[in-house]
């Protein structure tokens, strides 16, 4: 599986807000600067998160995005599902019809066994997690420098 930009950028954008969760909202154009994404993309992406109650906005001067739920309650994969949809290797995970042979077939079951491993990884992994991870790759870095 080869994730799409709206799917990588939304993860950058999230993991954006929960690295400065406790800063109050942040303007598409500062997530986009830190975060090196186009504007007018992440604006389509905050769009898709909002509607999927992931983030919430607030309006005036110094308005703009928050994460809906504090960052150890928002998981990567509920990003990935909101932007990229399921996490399907293959069609005939979501559509039976699309291939004639899918309740006999031998590779479809292996397929099943990667989408539910896939998910249950991405569902492990919350938003908390990856500013932690962040932190610690960066002090580690910072020790052999």
């Amino acid at each position: 599986m080869k994730l799409s930009t709206r799917g990588r950028y939304g993860i950058h954008a999230m993991y954006d807000l929960a690295l400065h969760a406790d800063d109050g909202p942040q303007s598409i154009k500062a997530i986009s600067e830190r975060e090196g994404v186009p504007e007018a993309y992440l604006e389509q992406l905050i769009a898709v998160l909002k509607r999927e109650k992931l983030v919430n906005s607030t309006r005036g001067a110094q308005g703009g995005y928050v994460l809906s739920r504090p960052p150890e309650q928002i998981t990567v994969g509920e990003v990935l599902r909101a932007l990229e949809g399921g996490l399907n290797l293959v069609d005939c995970l979501d559509e039976e019809e699309a291939c004639g042979k899918s309740c006999a077939c031998a590779s479809r079951i292996v397929w099943l066994k990667l989408r539910d491993g896939l998910n249950a990884i991405v569902d492990g992994i919350t938003l908390r997690d990856m500013v932690e991870d962040h932190k610690r790759l960066c002090a580690q870095e910072d020790k052999t420098t």
